[in-house]
């Protein structure tokens, strides 16, 4: 069989969490190849997503590696299962493997958390806010460039916009005072993050500057739930790139930042009044 020159990202975390049944049954790879009659390469070739992996082929491994898990093993049963093309393939020879990979990872997941405080999370900008963000690169982007990540944007928000994910944004005070493109486009831009607050699915808690503490870290960062909590995903913002990371106790680490936002945080009546209120400041000072 042919190994894949490019895994998917579902491909490669079926691998990751194969690796993870093997180490934590104390097993090296030369190990289970043995106990699954097979080279210590195929081995190694499944847990980098490299060669598919059967049904039948990963509850071996499971029972081989004393995993008692059902929960996950169904899950990553079903995912192996999957057949089809995302949408964000068109993208593969324009955009970077890290912009995919989130495509991918939002398009499967059964919940989203957003954590912003420099900008409105992507997933809820408008064309003119996004344009400007992107505008804002350094060294710039070409025209042709923004573009792309503009539609590629679009094709994302409709993960949230359909209403079949349900998404959670703590947007820190921060990113609603913060101007890409001038007060035009941000009062307009808060408008609609308004409406968007009011939609089903969609539950928008503003982080304000006067809270005690802020728990967890400084950068933006998204939290994907996948069908169990073992196949959720971290990915973080930084300049150069979105990484993702699903080890156990990065996952709780994130868990337990987002439980303590959701105890600071304004509730979702309070902050539609709070955004309100900056519109109409923008509204007053630049009117």
């Amino acid at each position: 069989m042919a190994l894949r020159p490019n895994p998917t990202l579902r491909q490669r975390r079926i691998g990751a969490e194969l690796r993870r049944m093997r180490e934590q049954a104390g097993f090296g790879g030369s190990h289970l190849a043995r106990t699954l009659g097979v080279t210590p390469a195929q081995v190694t070739q499944m847990e980098n997503g490299k060669t598919g992996v059967s049904v039948e082929r990963l509850r071996a491994i499971a029972a081989a590696c004393m995993c008692a898990n059902e929960a996950l093993i169904d899950a990553l049963a079903e995912m192996i299962g999957e057949r089809g093309k995302g949408w964000w393939e068109d993208y593969r020879p324009s955009l970077t493997t890290d912009l995919l990979d989130v495509a991918e990872i939002e398009s499967h997941a059964d919940r989203i958390s957003t954590y912003t405080i420099t900008f409105i999370p992507g997933l809820l900008q408008t064309p003119s806010y996004a344009a400007s963000v992107f505008a804002r690169a350094i060294p710039p982007l070409p025209q042709s460039d923004i573009d792309l990540r503009m539609a590629f944007r679009l094709n994302r928000q409709r993960t949230v916009r359909s209403g079949t994910t349900p998404y959670t944004a703590f947007v820190h005070e921060a990113a609603l005072r913060m101007q890409f493109s001038g007060p035009t486009v941000l009062a307009e831009q808060l408008k609609t993050l308004i409406r968007d607050s009011e939609s089903s699915g969609v539950s928008v808690r503003v982080v304000p500057f006067d809270i005690e503490s802020l728990p967890g870290p400084s950068e933006n960062f998204t939290y994907i739930g996948g069908p169990v909590a073992e196949l959720d995903t971290v990915q973080i913002d930084i300049s150069f790139g979105c990484p993702l990371f699903d080890a156990p106790a990065q996952l709780a680490s994130y868990r337990e930042i987002l439980a303590r936002m959701a105890s600071v945080a304004l509730s979702e009546e309070d902050s539609r009044d709070f955004i309100r209120s900056i519109v109409k400041e923008i509204e007053s000072k630049h009117g």
